[in-house]
């Protein structure tokens, strides 16, 4: 059986800690993960919010016609506004809608990319609490994870959920003996209770 495979959109402003949570946990998973700048010159070397520096694996454009089992966006909010005001990216989540594939977002991304930009509006989604009003309130949700099953929406809040966040793209994407497979050997803050979780 082929691996899931997954995008991880990066700009400048990331939010390095989200973003390379994520690469780490579906590395460890055995995913085919890409990387991509959507740095409009298409730079692939980018400053994150911290000021880390991470090198995409290509430039967006690149990949555009590529088909991804989930599409991940990363907050920091300049991060997550180059990815709302990218026409590319949106379009791609589109397309992602269109063939009922996964798309994640964290922190700021799902209010200045996916609210911004009309998508997933009967969707419920949490998000960062600065940026939680960004979202209609009968479709705010106030987990640290929250999955839309029904629009294959997976949303979170910020750095200190990432890796749950991750750990959840996982358990949708290989199933929960892939999840524990991945947080076993990590050592993980017990109140997670990834041993219930995926038991």
């Amino acid at each position: 059986m082929t691996s899931p495979s997954v995008l991880v959109c990066l700009a400048p402003g990331t939010e390095e800690m989200e973003a390379v949570t994520a690469i780490d946990i579906f590395v460890r998973a055995g995913f085919q993960v890409t990387t991509a700048s959507a740095e409009e010159n298409g730079e692939l070397t980018l400053t994150c919010s911290r000021g880390v520096k991470l090198t995409a694996d290509v430039p967006l454009v690149k990949v555009a016609d590529e088909e991804f089992d989930c599409i991940v966006l990363p907050g920091g909010v300049d991060g997550a506004t180059c990815l709302g005001d990218s026409a590319l990216v949106i379009e791609m989540i589109r397309q992602q809608q269109c063939d009922q594939k996964w798309v994640a977002a964290i922190c700021a991304a799902p209010a200045l990319v996916l609210e911004k930009n009309g998508l997933f509006p009967t969707a419920y989604k949490t998000c960062h609490p600065a940026f939680i009003d960004h979202i209609p309130a009968d479709k705010q949700n106030s987990r640290r994870v929250f999955t839309d099953h029904d629009h294959k929406l997976i949303t979170s809040q910020g750095p200190g959920t990432a890796l749950e966040f991750a750990v959840e793209i996982v358990y949708l994407l290989a199933g929960k003996e892939k999840a524990l497979e991945v947080v076993g050997p990590m050592v993980c803050v017990p109140s997670l209770h990834y041993d219930k979780k995926f038991a």
